[in-house]
């Protein structure tokens, strides 16, 4: 393929990533019709579609998937290279994009976060709060943050907390109402406020273990969400019981808002864990940024 059709490629990159001509035309800096025809004539050169157009949205064909999982990460790869070279000042420097779920953001990344960045004013960095599991490399962040359980094993990983336990809570107003369960069978009888992870579409079953026993419950209740924070939220106000981070409920534990159910049921996961592609090279902004993460913290 000649030279000229790169750009042609990162054309065909941006609107598959952003399944929107109008968006990935502002991104660019073209107009919408310029990049349709950029599109277009690249379809025609390679001979084959790779992109599937309605009047309301723009999906990668097989063809087009193919190329975006092969080409994707190359073009990141040189993006990144051409930025390690250019790092020739002496403070290090840019933009670090982190994708990771809302409980990870708050009780982990900005608190180290805050006291990091005045240190180092031409760092900057931008989170994406998600629950979904993100393709990292498609989606163009230079890292994530899930629990260690749930990071793929051809990533490199940094543990950047200790071991999250989680804890079953209701309401007291509710639990007058509902006697507390003595066994994870016993949840059936209870309104339970589910997590639907918006990876998988599929409800979150209850992971639970006492000793050598586990056990995965599906619940069954009035309320979904796809965050932790409102189910907390909704079990404060009696709307039945919430499985969260045992760190995020404690507080209203000891303010006696929460009581605590099933406590020698409630498992711990692997802590929160850094993640990135294993062959990424690191700039320097981005090292800074997981020295300054990592578990134990580091000393300043």
């Amino acid at each position: 393929m000649p030279r000229e059709s790169y750009n042609d490629l990162l054309a065909f990159i941006a609107v598959a990533r952003e399944q929107s001509f109008t968006r990935a035309a502002a991104q660019l800096g073209v107009s919408q019709s310029a990049l349709s025809h950029t599109i277009r004539a690249l379809e025609a050169k390679m001979g084959v579609r790779l992109l599937t157009r309605t009047t309301r949205s723009v999906s990668p064909t097989e063809a087009g998937t193919r190329l975006m999982e092969n080409v994707a990460p190359r073009f990141q790869e040189i993006e990144a290279e051409l930025a390690a070279v250019g790092e020739l000042r002496d403070a290090p420097a840019g933009t670090v994009r982190i994708t990771a779920s809302e409980n990870a953001a708050e009780t982990v990344l900005w608190p180290r976060l805050e006291k990091l960045l005045p240190k180092h004013p031409q760092i900057k960095v931008e989170i994406t709060t998600d629950a979904r599991f993100i393709d990292i490399v498609t989606e163009r962040y230079d890292m994530g943050v899930r629990l260690g359980n749930e990071v793929a094993r051809d990533m490199t990983a940094v543990r950047i907390s200790p071991d999250v336990r989680f804890a079953i809570v209701g309401s007291p107003a509710y639990l007058s109402r509902h006697p507390a369960p003595k066994k994870p069978q016993d949840l059936a009888d209870h309104e339970c406020i589910n997590l639907r992870l918006m990876s998988h579409g599929e409800l979150y079953a209850w992971e639970l273990k006492k000793g050598e026993q586990a056990v995965k419950v599906r619940v069954e209740g009035q309320l979904v969400f796809n965050g932790t924070r409102p189910i907390l939220k909704a079990a404060l106000a009696g709307f039945g019981l919430g499985y969260v981070p045992e760190d995020l409920a404690r507080p209203h534990i000891k303010d006696g808002l929460l009581k605590p159910v099933l406590k020698d049921w409630c498992s711990s996961f692997p802590g929160y864990h850094l993640y990135y592609p294993s062959r990424r090279h690191l700039n320097r902004a981005m090292a800074v940024v997981i020295h300054a993460l990592s578990y134990p913290v580091p000393r300043t």
